[in-house]
């Protein structure tokens, strides 16, 4: 052990860029240096850096009253379940700070709901690239040796399934199964989607086998591809959905959406969080929402999605030696790598292009959803000049 420890526990790989400040899709050092940022937190700030209406936002509720527990009423919390109540499938909704804890509900609502049932049904299906948070929970539902390993023994009752393998989930979605748990669009496994199709065919499934299924829309939600959830481009809806990330635009918040089914068995005393649904949180969760869920927003997500695709394509088909081509929906786009994909993230930080590695050497964009039509364009233009350089 070195002889002074790092005071900030050294478990992450930092890249050596300090930021200040932010503006809209732009993150700006102390020596005035501005990056455009395509990683957006991690797919948190959805609405670019400082946004105006969340700022007003946040500083409105905080002269007024920044936290009361969950031992009173709190009104912040009401008006933001309420509007996702009314805009997605679910009838209920518990906050949380974040997508892990989120996930942590999720799991211990699938296990009350069948142990109200009187129904002996242990496991939880997931998939090979699943990524759900990093509590002990969440990393035994992923089941990878990378999350996994020394930190054993694991939360028993998972069973993780191939991506893909459509005989294997069906071999393996029985009657002891108790939920199915999935991303619709995987992001720290590489970008990958599942087609439409197979979420109605999953979906069908559960119904047969009266399975709950549990959607992660974590990072995939809150109007990354284009709807206000993924899951919607199928026409179908989930009996309990974690949500987090966009959900607080940069502030703090989680949430569980469940319909009255799936969440019956979690009365009084089964759950809780001290900070969860905070007045702060839920003020700026509800602007969030308010703002994605007004006419035209989600349309021009869609548009400027389309926009960034042709021109990620055309980049593809420029640069054939680096990149193997685009995949992904809506702003949460992933460029397949020839090169090692870290090479390409560097290679753009020296263009001043913030990105996101993920798995299967991909490199993640994921651009505010209020990016423009010439940001867009001027990050085509640095990616460009990134791969050139590897050439």
């Amino acid at each position: 052990m070195p002889a002074q420890f790092p005071a900030v526990l050294p478990t992450y790989s930092r890249t050596p860029l300090a930021f200040r400040r932010g503006e809209g899709a732009w993150l700006i050092e102390e020596n005035g240096a501005r990056y455009l940022d395509f990683t957006s937190g991690i797919a948190v700030n959805a609405l670019g850096h400082a946004h105006p209406a969340l700022v007003q936002a946040l500083t409105e509720q905080a002269q007024a009253l920044w936290h009361v527990s969950n031992l009173y009423e709190i009104p912040a919390q009401a008006k933001l379940a309420d509007a996702l109540v009314d805009h997605t499938f679910a009838d209920t909704a518990f906050f949380t700070n974040s997508g892990t804890e989120a996930a942590e509900l999720a799991i211990k609502m699938v296990r009350k709901y069948w142990f109200e049932q009187g129904a002996d049904r242990p496991t939880i299906l997931t998939f090979e690239g699943a990524f759900h948070g990093r509590s002990t929970g969440a990393i035994a539902a992923a089941g990878s040796e990378k999350m996994t390993k020394g930190f054993g023994p694991l939360m028993p009752g998972f069973k993780v399934l191939p991506w893909g393998d459509h005989d294997a989930l069906r071999a393996a979605l029985d009657d002891t199964v108790a939920a199915v748990m999935i991303e619709p669009v995987q992001g720290e496994g590489g970008i990958r989607c599942l087609p439409d199709q197979c979420l109605k065919g999953l979906r069908d499934l559960c119904d047969q086998t009266g399975a709950l299924l549990v959607l992660d829309e974590v990072q995939c939600g809150m109007g990354r591809t284009g709807r206000l959830f993924a899951h919607e481009w199928a026409g179908v809806t989930p009996d309990i959905m974690m949500v987090a990330k966009g959900i607080g635009g940069g502030f703090p918040l989680g949430a569980v959406l469940a319909t009255a089914r799936a969440a019956s068995g979690m009365t009084a005393g089964t759950h809780g969080s001290t900070y969860g649904g905070n007045p702060l949180a839920c003020a700026v969760g509800a602007k969030v929402v308010e703002i994605m869920t007004a006419d035209g927003f989600l349309d021009n997500v869609r548009q400027k999605a389309g926009l960034l695709r042709q021109r990620l394509e055309s980049l593809v088909s420029a640069h054939p030696d680096i990149l193997e081509g685009v995949r992904g929906t809506g702003l949460m786009l992933g460029l397949k790598c020839s090169c090692p994909n870290l090479d390409l993230v560097k290679a753009a930080h020296a263009q001043h292009l913030l990105t996101v590695p993920a798995a299967d050497n991909v490199v993640r964009l994921l651009p505010p959803l209020i990016i423009t039509e010439d940001e867009i364009s001027d990050a085509v233009a640095r990616l460009d000049l990134a791969a050139a350089s590897l050439s």
